[in-house]
């Protein structure tokens, strides 16, 4: 669980950084990476409930 939460943590930093740089200076290229991080984000996050849910089953 801790390693799934260092994966998203670091997938959202990525987002960040590049919704910054397309919002700040109206880089193309950073939008596109953070829409792909958007989706790796979606899976990390479904992921993580999935888990949570188990472990709160124990």
């Amino acid at each position: 669980m801790e390693e799934l939460l260092k994966q998203i943590s670091e997938e959202f930093d990525a987002f960040k950084e590049d919704a910054e740089l397309q919002v700040g200076k109206g880089n193309k290229a950073a939008g596109t990476r953070a829409r792909k991080s958007t989706l790796a984000l979606e899976k990390l996050l479904k992921l993580y409930r999935k888990v949570s849910l188990e472990e709160s089953k124990k």
